[in-house]
Protein backbone atom coordinates (compact mmCIF):
# COMPACT_ATOMS: atom_id res chain seq x y z
CA UNK A 1 0.00 0.00 0.00
CA UNK A 2 1.36 3.26 -1.20
CA UNK A 3 0.73 4.95 2.50
CA UNK A 4 2.85 8.06 1.80
CA UNK A 5 1.73 9.12 -1.40
CA UNK A 6 -2.09 8.81 -0.53
CA UNK A 7 -1.63 10.89 2.71
CA UNK A 8 -0.19 13.33 0.71
CA UNK A 9 -3.30 12.79 -1.84
CA UNK A 10 -5.47 13.02 1.19
CA UNK A 11 -3.82 16.08 2.66
CA UNK A 12 -3.50 17.97 -0.93
CA UNK A 13 -6.97 17.95 -1.79
CA UNK A 14 -9.15 18.17 1.36
CA UNK A 15 -11.13 21.28 1.47
CA UNK A 16 -12.16 23.54 4.28
CA UNK A 17 -15.65 23.10 4.00
CA UNK A 18 -15.64 19.39 4.67
CA UNK A 19 -14.48 19.77 8.11
CA UNK A 20 -17.42 20.26 10.87
CA UNK A 21 -17.85 23.26 12.57
CA UNK A 22 -16.90 21.18 15.77
CA UNK A 23 -13.77 20.36 14.85
CA UNK A 24 -12.99 23.35 13.80
CA UNK A 25 -13.89 25.04 16.77
CA UNK A 26 -11.72 22.09 18.78
CA UNK A 27 -8.88 24.03 16.40
CA UNK A 28 -9.40 27.60 18.06
CA UNK A 29 -9.84 25.57 21.19
CA UNK A 30 -6.20 23.76 20.62
CA UNK A 31 -4.92 27.73 19.35
CA UNK A 32 -5.86 29.32 22.94
CA UNK A 33 -4.42 26.52 24.81
CA UNK A 34 -1.23 26.07 23.02
CA UNK A 35 -0.67 30.38 23.11
CA UNK A 36 -1.41 30.20 26.59
CA UNK A 37 1.64 27.60 27.39
CA UNK A 38 3.92 29.27 25.20
CA UNK A 39 3.69 32.42 26.81
CA UNK A 40 3.61 30.82 30.08
CA UNK A 41 7.19 29.53 29.48
CA UNK A 42 8.42 32.00 27.74
CA UNK A 43 10.45 33.76 30.48
CA UNK A 44 11.75 29.82 31.93
CA UNK A 45 15.32 29.04 32.02
CA UNK A 46 15.08 26.30 28.55
CA UNK A 47 14.21 28.85 26.79
CA UNK A 48 16.49 31.48 27.83
CA UNK A 49 19.29 29.32 27.27
CA UNK A 50 17.94 28.31 23.80
CA UNK A 51 17.92 31.82 22.76
CA UNK A 52 21.30 32.51 23.90
CA UNK A 53 22.39 29.54 21.77
CA UNK A 54 20.49 30.54 18.86
CA UNK A 55 19.70 33.74 18.53
CA UNK A 56 23.61 34.89 17.56
CA UNK A 57 22.46 32.31 14.26
CA UNK A 58 19.02 33.57 13.59
CA UNK A 59 18.22 35.03 10.12
CA UNK A 60 15.38 38.03 9.13
CA UNK A 61 12.78 38.91 11.66
CA UNK A 62 9.64 37.47 10.00
CA UNK A 63 8.46 36.15 13.18
CA UNK A 64 7.57 36.55 17.00
CA UNK A 65 8.88 34.50 19.93
CA UNK A 66 5.41 34.50 21.64
CA UNK A 67 5.40 36.54 25.25
CA UNK A 68 8.81 38.25 24.66
CA UNK A 69 10.21 40.49 22.63
CA UNK A 70 12.63 39.17 19.81
CA UNK A 71 11.36 38.52 16.38
CA UNK A 72 13.39 35.75 14.45
CA UNK A 73 13.52 34.01 11.15
CA UNK A 74 10.42 31.29 10.72
CA UNK A 75 12.48 28.20 11.34
CA UNK A 76 13.93 29.79 14.30
CA UNK A 77 10.61 30.95 15.44
CA UNK A 78 9.17 27.64 15.24
CA UNK A 79 11.67 26.28 17.19
CA UNK A 80 11.58 28.31 20.29
CA UNK A 81 7.38 28.64 20.30
CA UNK A 82 7.34 24.71 20.11
CA UNK A 83 9.65 24.22 22.56
CA UNK A 84 8.71 27.18 24.81
CA UNK A 85 4.67 25.99 24.25
CA UNK A 86 5.79 22.12 25.87
CA UNK A 87 8.35 23.05 28.91
CA UNK A 88 5.69 23.41 31.07
CA UNK A 89 4.10 20.13 30.12
CA UNK A 90 0.86 21.99 30.27
CA UNK A 91 -0.14 21.39 26.38
CA UNK A 92 -2.99 19.41 24.94
CA UNK A 93 -2.75 15.75 24.76
CA UNK A 94 -4.69 13.33 22.36
CA UNK A 95 -6.86 11.09 24.22
CA UNK A 96 -4.37 7.90 22.84
CA UNK A 97 -0.79 9.08 22.33
CA UNK A 98 0.49 12.82 21.09
CA UNK A 99 0.91 16.17 21.91
CA UNK A 100 -0.74 17.41 18.67
CA UNK A 101 -0.39 20.94 19.19
CA UNK A 102 3.11 21.74 20.16
CA UNK A 103 4.54 20.47 16.34
CA UNK A 104 2.02 22.02 14.27
CA UNK A 105 1.05 25.61 15.52
CA UNK A 106 4.45 26.82 15.74
CA UNK A 107 4.98 25.95 12.50
CA UNK A 108 2.03 27.14 11.08
CA UNK A 109 1.35 30.87 13.27
CA UNK A 110 5.45 31.12 12.00
CA UNK A 111 4.15 30.84 7.97
CA UNK A 112 1.32 33.14 8.61
CA UNK A 113 3.43 35.94 9.60
CA UNK A 114 5.45 35.29 7.01
CA UNK A 115 2.92 34.93 4.43
CA UNK A 116 0.17 36.90 5.49
CA UNK A 117 -1.95 33.85 5.87
CA UNK A 118 -5.65 33.82 6.55
CA UNK A 119 -6.90 31.98 9.86
CA UNK A 120 -9.37 29.80 7.79
CA UNK A 121 -6.72 28.74 5.89
CA UNK A 122 -4.33 28.30 9.15
CA UNK A 123 -7.38 26.36 11.26
CA UNK A 124 -7.60 24.04 8.02
CA UNK A 125 -3.76 23.21 8.10
CA UNK A 126 -4.10 22.65 11.37
CA UNK A 127 -6.96 20.05 11.71
CA UNK A 128 -5.09 17.85 8.39
CA UNK A 129 -1.42 18.44 10.51
CA UNK A 130 -3.18 16.31 13.40
CA UNK A 131 -4.83 14.30 11.40
CA UNK A 132 -1.61 13.47 9.58
CA UNK A 133 0.51 13.64 12.79
CA UNK A 134 -1.91 11.17 14.74
CA UNK A 135 -2.53 8.71 12.29
CA UNK A 136 1.25 7.95 11.26
CA UNK A 137 1.74 8.16 15.34
CA UNK A 138 -0.77 5.79 15.86
CA UNK A 139 0.23 3.25 13.07
CA UNK A 140 3.38 2.31 15.53
CA UNK A 141 1.89 3.24 18.62
CA UNK A 142 2.21 1.95 21.56
CA UNK A 143 5.25 -0.56 20.70
CA UNK A 144 6.68 2.57 18.95
CA UNK A 145 6.21 4.51 22.28
CA UNK A 146 7.28 1.70 24.62
CA UNK A 147 10.48 0.67 23.14
CA UNK A 148 11.57 4.21 23.96
CA UNK A 149 10.73 7.18 21.44
CA UNK A 150 8.94 10.31 22.39
CA UNK A 151 6.16 10.21 19.65
CA UNK A 152 5.60 13.95 19.70
CA UNK A 153 8.62 14.30 18.44
CA UNK A 154 8.72 11.14 15.73
CA UNK A 155 5.28 11.90 14.71
CA UNK A 156 4.77 15.49 15.36
CA UNK A 157 7.03 16.50 12.75
CA UNK A 158 4.79 14.87 10.62
CA UNK A 159 2.07 17.46 11.67
CA UNK A 160 4.42 20.07 10.96
CA UNK A 161 5.14 19.04 7.59
CA UNK A 162 1.45 18.45 6.34
CA UNK A 163 0.19 21.38 7.74
CA UNK A 164 3.03 24.09 6.21
CA UNK A 165 2.67 22.17 3.28
CA UNK A 166 -1.11 22.26 3.22
CA UNK A 167 -0.98 26.55 3.53
CA UNK A 168 2.20 26.51 0.99
CA UNK A 169 -0.29 24.63 -1.39
CA UNK A 170 2.17 21.78 -2.49
CA UNK A 171 1.09 19.66 -4.78
CA UNK A 172 0.70 16.32 -4.56
CA UNK A 173 3.96 15.08 -5.33
CA UNK A 174 5.71 17.37 -3.62
CA UNK A 175 3.38 17.12 -0.22
CA UNK A 176 4.39 13.16 -0.83
CA UNK A 177 8.09 14.38 -1.05
CA UNK A 178 7.76 16.50 2.30
CA UNK A 179 5.99 13.84 4.21
CA UNK A 180 9.22 11.45 2.90
CA UNK A 181 11.70 14.67 4.40
CA UNK A 182 10.00 14.52 7.50
CA UNK A 183 10.69 11.37 7.80
CA UNK A 184 14.35 11.01 7.81
CA UNK A 185 14.04 13.63 10.43
CA UNK A 186 11.75 12.30 12.89
CA UNK A 187 13.54 11.97 16.25
CA UNK A 188 12.53 12.08 20.23
CA UNK A 189 13.90 9.96 23.06
CA UNK A 190 12.06 9.31 26.19
CA UNK A 191 15.69 9.08 27.54
CA UNK A 192 14.98 12.95 27.69
CA UNK A 193 11.92 13.39 30.06
CA UNK A 194 12.47 15.49 33.35
CA UNK A 195 15.22 17.21 31.44
CA UNK A 196 15.38 20.48 28.85
CA UNK A 197 15.18 18.33 25.84
CA UNK A 198 11.62 16.80 26.49
CA UNK A 199 10.43 20.21 24.61
CA UNK A 200 13.34 20.14 22.20
CA UNK A 201 11.38 17.55 21.02
CA UNK A 202 8.22 19.39 19.47
CA UNK A 203 10.28 22.58 18.85
CA UNK A 204 12.65 20.37 16.21
CA UNK A 205 9.38 18.88 15.41
CA UNK A 206 7.94 22.23 14.09
CA UNK A 207 11.02 23.32 12.60
CA UNK A 208 12.22 20.26 10.72
CA UNK A 209 8.63 20.28 9.50
CA UNK A 210 8.24 23.11 8.58
CA UNK A 211 11.72 23.05 6.78
CA UNK A 212 10.80 19.98 4.91
CA UNK A 213 7.24 21.96 3.57
CA UNK A 214 9.69 24.62 2.89
CA UNK A 215 12.31 22.11 0.51
CA UNK A 216 9.75 20.45 -1.53
CA UNK A 217 7.74 23.58 -2.59
CA UNK A 218 11.34 23.85 -4.15
CA UNK A 219 11.14 20.37 -5.84
CA UNK A 220 13.68 18.61 -3.01
CA UNK A 221 12.96 15.17 -3.31
CA UNK A 222 12.72 12.24 -0.90
CA UNK A 223 11.92 8.38 -1.28
CA UNK A 224 8.11 8.31 -2.23
CA UNK A 225 7.31 5.61 0.41
CA UNK A 226 9.20 7.85 3.65
CA UNK A 227 6.79 6.01 6.12
CA UNK A 228 5.62 2.59 5.00
CA UNK A 229 9.14 1.06 3.23
CA UNK A 230 10.92 -1.88 4.49
CA UNK A 231 13.57 0.78 5.52
CA UNK A 232 11.41 3.42 6.23
CA UNK A 233 10.04 5.45 8.96
CA UNK A 234 7.15 3.30 10.64
CA UNK A 235 9.58 -0.55 9.88
CA UNK A 236 12.66 1.00 11.32
CA UNK A 237 10.87 2.38 14.20
CA UNK A 238 8.48 -0.26 15.00
CA UNK A 239 8.22 -3.85 14.66
CA UNK A 240 4.08 -3.50 14.65
CA UNK A 241 3.20 -0.95 11.92
CA UNK A 242 -0.27 -1.07 10.79
CA UNK A 243 -0.49 1.33 7.42
CA UNK A 244 -4.12 0.75 7.79
CA UNK A 245 -4.65 3.01 10.60
CA UNK A 246 -3.13 6.21 8.81
CA UNK A 247 -6.00 6.46 5.47
CA UNK A 248 -8.59 4.65 7.51
CA UNK A 249 -12.39 6.95 7.62
CA UNK A 250 -10.10 9.79 6.19
CA UNK A 251 -12.61 12.75 6.12
CA UNK A 252 -15.21 10.91 8.55
CA UNK A 253 -13.08 10.39 11.31
CA UNK A 254 -11.46 13.46 13.16
CA UNK A 255 -8.42 13.01 15.78
CA UNK A 256 -8.75 16.68 16.86
CA UNK A 257 -12.18 15.29 18.54
CA UNK A 258 -10.01 13.19 20.94
CA UNK A 259 -8.21 15.85 22.10
CA UNK A 260 -7.79 16.59 25.39
CA UNK A 261 -6.63 19.77 28.02
CA UNK A 262 -4.69 19.93 31.31
CA UNK A 263 -5.84 21.11 34.34
CA UNK A 264 -2.78 20.74 36.08
CA UNK A 265 1.05 21.11 35.08
CA UNK A 266 2.42 17.90 34.54
CA UNK A 267 2.03 14.84 32.78
CA UNK A 268 -1.11 12.94 31.64
CA UNK A 269 -0.45 9.72 33.66
CA UNK A 270 -0.45 11.49 37.22
CA UNK A 271 -3.64 14.11 36.59
CA UNK A 272 -5.94 11.32 37.93
CA UNK A 273 -4.21 11.14 41.20
CA UNK A 274 -3.37 15.01 41.23
CA UNK A 275 -7.69 15.01 41.22
CA UNK A 276 -8.31 12.57 43.63
CA UNK A 277 -5.95 14.25 46.05
CA UNK A 278 -7.39 17.76 45.70
CA UNK A 279 -10.91 16.50 45.95
CA UNK A 280 -10.30 14.33 49.44
CA UNK A 281 -8.49 17.61 50.51
CA UNK A 282 -11.24 19.57 50.19
CA UNK A 283 -13.87 17.79 51.18
CA UNK A 284 -11.85 16.73 54.38
CA UNK A 285 -10.16 20.58 55.04
CA UNK A 286 -7.00 18.79 55.18
CA UNK A 287 -3.72 19.44 56.33
CA UNK A 288 -0.42 18.03 55.90
CA UNK A 289 -0.17 17.76 59.56
CA UNK A 290 -3.41 15.62 59.83
CA UNK A 291 -1.83 13.08 57.20
CA UNK A 292 -0.28 9.87 58.39
CA UNK A 293 0.20 8.05 55.03
CA UNK A 294 -0.55 8.53 50.94
CA UNK A 295 -0.87 5.15 49.05
CA UNK A 296 -1.87 5.43 45.60
CA UNK A 297 -3.01 2.45 42.87
CA UNK A 298 -1.75 3.54 39.60
CA UNK A 299 -1.45 2.05 36.11
CA UNK A 300 1.64 0.62 35.38
CA UNK A 301 2.51 3.05 32.91
CA UNK A 302 2.87 5.46 36.09
CA UNK A 303 6.06 3.27 37.19
CA UNK A 304 7.61 3.90 33.65
CA UNK A 305 6.88 7.88 33.27
CA UNK A 306 6.50 8.90 36.93
CA UNK A 307 8.41 7.77 39.61
CA UNK A 308 11.21 10.32 40.60
CA UNK A 309 10.90 9.80 44.23
CA UNK A 310 13.00 12.34 45.02
CA UNK A 311 13.47 14.96 41.94
CA UNK A 312 15.54 18.28 42.03
CA UNK A 313 14.19 20.45 39.38
CA UNK A 314 10.55 21.50 38.70
CA UNK A 315 11.18 19.79 35.05
CA UNK A 316 12.11 16.29 36.84
CA UNK A 317 9.14 17.15 39.73
CA UNK A 318 6.49 17.02 36.54
CA UNK A 319 7.69 13.18 36.14
CA UNK A 320 6.70 12.35 39.92
CA UNK A 321 3.85 11.06 41.20
CA UNK A 322 5.19 11.43 44.72
CA UNK A 323 5.70 15.10 43.91
CA UNK A 324 2.32 15.30 42.65
CA UNK A 325 -0.12 13.90 45.33
CA UNK A 326 2.22 16.62 47.36
CA UNK A 327 1.62 19.53 46.23
CA UNK A 328 -2.31 18.50 45.66
CA UNK A 329 -2.95 17.71 48.88
CA UNK A 330 -0.50 20.56 50.57
CA UNK A 331 -2.21 23.57 47.95
CA UNK A 332 -5.12 21.98 46.18
CA UNK A 333 -3.81 22.45 43.21
CA UNK A 334 -0.92 21.84 40.72
CA UNK A 335 -0.25 24.33 38.52
CA UNK A 336 3.23 25.84 37.14
CA UNK A 337 4.32 27.16 40.69
CA UNK A 338 4.38 24.03 41.77
CA UNK A 339 6.64 22.47 39.75
CA UNK A 340 8.97 25.03 39.66
CA UNK A 341 12.06 24.29 41.08
CA UNK A 342 11.41 26.30 44.42
CA UNK A 343 8.34 23.99 44.52
CA UNK A 344 10.16 20.80 44.32
CA UNK A 345 12.79 21.76 47.00
CA UNK A 346 10.38 23.34 49.50
CA UNK A 347 10.89 21.58 53.06
CA UNK A 348 7.39 21.34 53.80
CA UNK A 349 6.45 19.59 50.49
CA UNK A 350 9.39 17.31 50.45
CA UNK A 351 7.97 15.83 53.88
CA UNK A 352 4.54 15.45 52.72
CA UNK A 353 6.28 13.65 49.31
CA UNK A 354 8.35 10.80 51.54
CA UNK A 355 5.08 10.21 52.97
CA UNK A 356 3.55 8.50 49.51
CA UNK A 357 3.94 5.19 48.41
CA UNK A 358 2.72 3.68 45.03
CA UNK A 359 1.36 0.00 44.17
CA UNK A 360 1.09 -0.74 40.74
CA UNK A 361 -2.65 -2.17 39.59
CA UNK A 362 -3.14 -3.70 36.14
CA UNK A 363 -6.62 -3.18 36.60
CA UNK A 364 -6.23 1.38 36.36
CA UNK A 365 -6.07 2.81 33.14
CA UNK A 366 -3.27 5.57 32.16
CA UNK A 367 -5.24 8.29 33.64
CA UNK A 368 -6.86 7.24 36.42
CA UNK A 369 -5.97 6.55 39.65
CA UNK A 370 -7.06 5.07 43.70
CA UNK A 371 -6.19 7.20 46.44
CA UNK A 372 -5.93 6.11 50.25
CA UNK A 373 -4.93 8.53 52.94
CA UNK A 374 -4.44 7.26 56.39
CA UNK A 375 -4.89 10.25 58.71
CA UNK A 376 -2.79 10.36 62.37
CA UNK A 377 -6.06 10.62 63.94
CA UNK A 378 -6.60 6.64 62.68
CA UNK A 379 -9.42 7.42 59.46
CA UNK A 380 -8.62 6.50 56.01
CA UNK A 381 -9.83 8.34 52.87
CA UNK A 382 -10.11 6.74 49.67
CA UNK A 383 -11.16 8.00 46.13
CA UNK A 384 -10.96 6.43 42.99
CA UNK A 385 -10.73 8.35 39.72
CA UNK A 386 -12.13 6.89 36.72
CA UNK A 387 -11.96 9.78 34.67
CA UNK A 388 -9.62 12.50 35.61
CA UNK A 389 -10.36 16.40 34.98
CA UNK A 390 -9.58 17.34 31.56
CA UNK A 391 -10.14 14.24 30.18
CA UNK A 392 -12.66 13.29 27.33
CA UNK A 393 -15.05 12.44 29.72
CA UNK A 394 -14.43 15.39 32.43
CA UNK A 395 -13.42 18.16 29.30
CA UNK A 396 -12.39 21.89 30.19
CA UNK A 397 -14.91 24.20 28.97
CA UNK A 398 -14.07 26.90 26.66
CA UNK A 399 -14.38 29.27 30.08
CA UNK A 400 -11.76 26.69 31.71
CA UNK A 401 -9.45 27.45 28.82
CA UNK A 402 -9.40 31.37 28.83
CA UNK A 403 -9.01 31.01 33.25
CA UNK A 404 -6.15 28.87 32.22
CA UNK A 405 -5.02 31.36 29.53
CA UNK A 406 -4.97 34.63 31.50
CA UNK A 407 -3.08 32.53 34.64
CA UNK A 408 0.13 31.52 31.65
CA UNK A 409 -0.38 35.17 30.60
CA UNK A 410 -0.46 37.14 34.14
CA UNK A 411 3.01 38.90 34.76
CA UNK A 412 3.93 38.07 30.72
CA UNK A 413 1.33 40.25 28.96
CA UNK A 414 -0.63 43.08 29.99
CA UNK A 415 -4.14 42.17 31.13
CA UNK A 416 -6.21 43.97 27.90
CA UNK A 417 -3.13 42.49 25.54
CA UNK A 418 -4.27 38.89 26.93
CA UNK A 419 -7.96 39.74 26.50
CA UNK A 420 -7.48 40.47 22.93
CA UNK A 421 -5.33 37.35 22.39
CA UNK A 422 -8.47 35.25 24.02
CA UNK A 423 -10.70 36.84 21.58
CA UNK A 424 -8.37 36.55 18.41
CA UNK A 425 -8.23 33.10 19.31
CA UNK A 426 -12.08 32.60 18.93
CA UNK A 427 -12.27 34.84 15.99
CA UNK A 428 -9.36 32.87 14.25
CA UNK A 429 -11.28 32.11 11.32
CA UNK A 430 -12.62 35.30 10.66
CA UNK A 431 -9.12 36.90 10.66
CA UNK A 432 -7.61 37.95 6.84
CA UNK A 433 -4.06 37.45 8.63
CA UNK A 434 -3.72 35.25 11.28
CA UNK A 435 0.36 36.62 12.29
CA UNK A 436 -1.66 39.20 14.23
CA UNK A 437 -2.57 36.35 16.98
CA UNK A 438 1.51 36.15 17.59
CA UNK A 439 1.92 39.77 17.22
CA UNK A 440 -0.17 40.18 19.91
CA UNK A 441 1.34 38.10 22.07
CA UNK A 442 4.91 40.01 21.63
CA UNK A 443 6.17 41.40 24.73
CA UNK A 444 7.75 44.54 25.80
Amino acid sequence: MAVTRTLARYIVQSRHEEIPADVRHEAARALLNWCGCAIGASRHETVNNMLAAVLPFAGEPQAQILGRSERVDILHAALVNGVSSHVFDFDDTHARAIHPSAPVYPALLALCEWKGISGADLVHAFVVGVEAECRVGLSVFPEHYMIGWHITGTAGVFGAAAAAGKLLELSEQQMTWALGIAATQSSGLREMFGSMCKSLHPGRAAQNGLNAALLAANNFTSSEQGIEAKRGFAQVMSTKFDPEVITAEWGKRWELSSNMYKPFACGLVVQGTIDGCIQLRNEHQLTPEMIASVELKVSPIVFELTAKENPQTGLEGKFSVFHAAAVALRFGRAGEAEFSDAGVLDSATVALRKKVRIERDESIGRVQSHVYIRLRDGRTLERRIEHALGTLERPMSDADLENKFLGLADGILARERADEIIRLCWAVETLPDAGVIARAAAAA
